[in-house]
C-alpha cells in the first residue's frame, strides 16, 4: 500500500473516531439530561412495587421536593447557588450537545454554548436542522435561567429597600445616645440631647421603637426643632429581642435612655425591667450607662438591683410631684428650674482643676467669673457629690468641682477678685405659719407628695383634697401607696368630692382663703396631654374667676399689662389681683398650652414632661448629675430656694454679686441668681459678678440651701 492510501486510511479512521465521538458526546448529553427523570420515576415505581400494600411511605419525588424547599428557605445563599450550579449544567450539556452536531472543538462549543446562553438571539447563524435544535434549546435555556437571575436580583434589590424602609438594617455606630421606646416626652427629649451636642458640632441619636420607621420619621419632623448637626437614626425593632438591640449597636452607645410607655404605671415599669434586663444580657457588654425612666417610685428598687452599676433611674411622678409642692411654696421656681435643667441656659458641670488643690471652698466660690460652683466631688469619699460643703472644706488631689454654667468649655477659673465682706442685716430664723393648700386631682404618688408636703409646712397647717375618687376608697389607695397617717405631724387632711371642671362642685370650697392651690393633671386623663391640660385649664380659670368674684376689684393692684386695658369688671384683671392673694401651680403636660397661661399671667405652672426629659437628657450626658438633682428633689438635704434681699443687705447698700455670694455663706447658702423686682424671669450665674450696684427691697435671689 503506498503511502496516499495510508494516509487516506488514517484520515477516515480519524474521521470514524471523531464521529464516534462526538456521537457519544450528543448520546451523554442526552442521558445527562433524561436520565435524572428516568430514575425518579422508575425507583418510585420499584419501591412501590417492594413495598406492601398497607404502607403509607411518602414517594421519594415529593421527599426530594421537600429537601429542595428546605434548602431553599434555609441557606441565605441556596438561590444563587442552585442558579449557578443550573447556569453551569446548561453550559456544559450545551456544548455537549453542539460538540455532537457539528465539527468545532469541544472548547469552541462550550464557548459557542454560554453566547447562546448569554444572548438568545445569538444562534441565528446555525446550520443544519440538529445545530439548530440544540441552539434554540440552549437559547431557550438562556432565557430561563436570566429570567430566574433577574428575579432574584429585583427580589434582592426589593428586600433592601423594604429593610430600609421598615428600619431593619444594622446600625453601624459608636458614641453615639440610643434611645428606647416612644412617648410624648420624646420630642423634648430628642432636643435636649441635639443641643448638648452643639458644641461638639452634633452627634449622633439612635431611636428604636415598636413603630414602623417612615411613621416615626414624619413625627419627628413634624416637631420641628433644630438638630443642630445632630443625626436622628430611626429603626423599627424591639427592645426586649437581643437581636434588635445588636442591630442599633447597643454595646457601642455612650448613653442608654428608656422611656416609660403611656398607660399603667405598672406594666410601663414592668416593660422597663424586662429592657434593663435584655440590656444587660448583651454579650459585648455595655459600653455607656443605662438612663431608665419609671412612673412609680416603688419599682426603683428592683430595676437598681437588676441593672446594678450600669442603671440611673429618674422616677416621673415623684420628681415632679416634689417640684410642684417646691413650686407651691416659692413662685417662680418653675422658670429657675426650666433654666437650670435645659441644656439652653446654664446646667450643671462637673470638671477637675489641679490649680484649685489646698484651697478652702469659700475661696472656690469666688474663684469662677463665668460660673458658680455648688459642690465638690469628694475623691477620698468614693466620688461622693456633697452639695453646699462647709466652707472649710479644703480642696484634696483628685477632688472636683460641681458648677453652674453655661457650657463645659465656658468656665474657668481666675485669680482671687477683692471682694469685701460684711454682716447680715437679719437674723437667721425665717419664721413659719401654717399654710392652707388645696390639691385639685388625683395622682399615683399622693402619698409622697403628702409626706414631702409635711416635711415642708409649719405645724397647724391644712390640706384640703379635691377630686372625684371617691372619700372610702381615699384613705385605702394612701395607705396602699405606703403612707402612715400617724407620721403626719405638721398638716391635716380636709376631704372633698367633686368634679374640677364643674362650677357648682368648686364654689362649695373657700378658694379665696388658700396659701396655695396645686392642680395636678389628673390619673383618670393623663394618658392623653391635650385632654389633661384642658381639664388643668378649665379649672385653673374656674378658680380665678370664682376668687375674683369673692374678692373686691382694686385699682392698681394689677401691673401685668398696658394702662387703660383694665378696668373693674375686666374678668382677666380681676384674675391676676387674686394671683397675689394665692398661688396656683398647675401641672402642664404639653408645652403648647403654656402659652395661654404665660398670656393670661393668673398662673404658674410646672411643664412636667419638659422637665423630666430634660432631666434625661442630663443624666444622660453625664450620670453623675442624677446625684444632684436626687438630692436637690429628695427630703433630705439641700433645695433650691428663693430668698428675699433683705436677708443679706440692708437698705441702700450696694454690694455686688460676689459679696451677696459671701454673706449668704453665712447662712450657709449659695447664691446662684436673681431676680429683680420688675423682671419676669431670674437671671442664673449673671455675667457681671463684680460691678457693686443698688438692690431693691423686691428683689430676691435663688439659692441652694439646706432643707429647713
Amino acid at each position: 500500500m503506498d503511502i496516499t492510501g495510508i494516509l487516506s486510511y488514517q484520515n477516515n479512521n480519524s474521521t470514524v473516531q471523531n464521529r464516534s465521538l462526538k456521537n457519544f458526546s450528543l448520546l451523554l448529553s442526552l442521558s445527562m439530561l433524561y436520565a435524572p427523570l428516568v430514575i425518579l420515576k422508575y425507583i418510585d415505581l420499584f419501591l412501590k412495587l417492594r413495598s406492601s400494600q398497607d404502607s403509607e411511605e411518602v414517594p421519594i419525588n415529593k421527599r426530594l421536593a421537600y429537601r429542595v424547599d428546605i434548602f431553599l428557605s434555609l441557606q441565605p445563599y441556596a438561590k444563587p447557588l442552585v442558579l449557578l450550579i443550573a447556569t453551569l449544567l446548561l453550559i456544559g450539556l450545551g456544548g455537549l450537545a453542539l460538540y455532537g452536531v457539528t465539527d468545532d472543538t469541544l472548547s469552541d462549543c462550550l464557548w459557542l454554548s454560554w453566547t447562546f446562553v448569554a444572548d438568545s438571539g445569538n444562534h441565528a447563524n446555525a446550520e443544519g436542522f440538529g445545530h439548530k435544535l440544540v441552539s434554540v434549546s440552549i437559547s431557550i435555556g438562556g432565557m430561563l435561567v436570566f429570567a430566574m437571575m433577574l428575579g432574584l436580583v429585583t427580589d434582592s434589590i426589593s428586600e433592601k429597600f423594604d429593610s430600609l424602609r421598615k428600619g431593619r438594617s444594622e446600625v453601624i455606630e459608636h458614641s453615639h445616645t440610643l434611645v428606647l421606646g416612644w412617648s410624648d416626652k420624646l420630642g423634648s427629649l430628642l432636643n435636649q440631647i441635639a443641643i448638648a451636642n452643639e458644641s461638639l458640632g452634633g452627634g449622633t441619636i439612635v431611636l428604636m421603637a415598636e413603630r414602623d420607621k417612615e411613621e416615626m420619621e414624619a413625627d419627628i419632623a413634624k416637631m420641628e426643632f433644630d438638630l443642630k448637626g445632630t443625626a436622628i437614626i430611626c429603626r423599627s425593632g424591639s427592645p426586649l429581642i437581643l437581636a434588635d438591640l445588636k442591630k442599633v449597636s447597643v454595646s457601642k452607645a455612650r448613653a442608654i435612655v428608656v422611656l416609660a410607655e403611656e398607660g399603667n404605671a405598672d406594666q410601663s415599669d414592668a416593660r422597663a425591667l424586662r429592657t434593663v434586663l435584655s440590656l444587660t444580657g448583651v454579650k459585648e457588654g455595655l459600653r455607656g450607662h443605662i438612663v431608665v425612666e419609671l412612673s412609680d417610685l416603688d419599682n426603683e428598687v428592683l430595676v437598681k438591683l437588676v441593672g446594678g452599676d450600669l442603671v440611673e433611674t429618674v422616677v416621673t411622678h415623684d420628681v415632679i410631684g416634689r417640684l410642684m409642692i417646691q413650686c407651691a411654696r416659692q413662685p417662680g421656681l418653675a422658670q429657675i428650674w426650666e433654666d437650670i435643667l435645659g441644656f439652653e441656659n446654664c446646667e450643671f458641670y462637673i470638671k477637675r482643676w489641679p490649680q484649685l488643690d489646698g484651697m478652702q471652698f469659700e475661696d472656690v466660690l469666688i474663684s469662677f467669673p463665668d460660673a458658680i460652683p455648688c459642690g465638690i466631688k469628694v475623691a477620698s469619699y468614693g466620688g461622693k457629690i456633697i452639695l453646699n460643703p462647709d466652707d472649710c472644706y479644703v480642696l484634696q488631689e483628685g477632688d472636683e468641682v460641681l458648677v453652674i454654667a453655661e457650657d463645659d468649655d465656658t468656665y474657668a477659673p481666675a485669680p482671687l477678685p477683692k471682694v469685701r465682706r460684711g454682716c447680715l442685716p437679719k437674723g437667721f430664723v425665717v419664721p413659719k405659719s401654717p399654710e392652707r393648700i388645696l390639691f385639685c386631682g388625683w395622682r399615683r404618688d399622693m402619698e409622697d407628695m403628702i409626706m414631702v408636703l409635711d416635711a415642708f409646712v409649719a405645724p397647724g397647717s391644712d390640706l384640703w383634697m379635691f377630686n372625684d375618687v371617691p372619700e372610702m376608697d381615699r384613705e385605702r389607695k394612701l395607705i396602699d401607696g405606703g403612707l402612715d397617717f400617724s407620721r403626719l405631724e405638721n398638716i391635716t387632711l380636709v376631704h372633698r368630692e367633686g368634679n374640677a371642671v364643674i362650677r357648682r362642685h368648686l364654689e362649695s370650697l373657700p378658694l379665696e382663703s388658700f396659701d396655695s392651690i396645686l392642680i395636678l393633671a389628673d390619673e383618670s386623663v393623663e394618658d392623653s396631654a391635650i385632654q389633661a391640660d384642658s381639664r388643668s385649664l378649665a379649672t385653673l380659670l374656674l378658680i380665678r374667676d370664682i376668687q375674683a368674684k369673692r374678692l373686691p376689684f382694686r385699682e392698681g393692684m394689677v401691673s401685668h399689662v398696658p394702662r387703660g386695658s383694665l378696668s373693674e369688671g375686666s374678668w382677666i384683671g380681676e384674675m391676676q389681683q387674686t394671683s397675689d392673694k394665692s398661688v396656683i401651680i398647675s401641672e402642664i403636660l404639653d408645652p403648647r398650652t403654656k402659652k395661654l397661661l404665660t398670656m393670661s399671667k393668673t398662673s404658674d405652672c410646672v411643664l412636667s414632661n419638659e422637665l423630666v426629659s430634660m432631666a434625661l437628657a442630663m443624666v444622660a450626658e453625664d450620670r453623675q448629675i442624677n446625684d444632684v438633682l436626687e438630692e436637690l428633689f429628695g427630703e433630705q438635704g439641700n433645695e433650691m430656694q428663693i430668698r428675699p434681699s433683705d436677708l443679706y443687705l440692708g437698705e441702700e447698700e450696694e454690694l455686688n454679686f460676689f459679696e451677696v455670694m459671701l454673706r449668704a455663706r453665712v447662712r450657709k447658702e449659695i447664691v446662684i441668681g436673681y431676680r429683680l423686682e420688675d423682671a419676669e424671669r431670674a437671671i442664673i450665674n449673671p455675667p457681671d459678678k463684680v460691678s457693686r450696684r443698688r438692690w431693691s427691697a423686691k428683689d430676691v435671689f435663688v439659692v441652694i440651701a439646706e432643707k429647713e
